[in-house]
């Protein structure tokens, strides 16, 4: 499965924010940024930081997308 966090970019749009603030204000390395600005997977921990920041729940900032090459059942 894919990780898309689409969604957590809408959120920072909506609330004016940078990736830059996001990460001063969640305390997680820029590593962690990139690789979701990659939609690479990154830890609950980093997942659960942004949440409290954000103040929303995991499924508000991503979602798993089935991979393209897997057949549906």
């Amino acid at each position: 499965m894919a990780v898309s966090y689409k969604k957590l970019w809408k959120i920072l749009i909506d609330k004016d924010m940078k990736k830059k603030d996001l990460q001063a204000a969640a305390g997680v390395s820029w590593a962690s940024v990139t690789k979701l600005s990659k939609g690479e997977t990154v830890s609950m921990d980093i997942l659960i930081k942004i949440c409290k920041v954000l103040e929303c729940d995991i499924g508000d900032i991503m979602e798993l997308l089935p991979d393209e090459d897997t057949p549906q059942t």
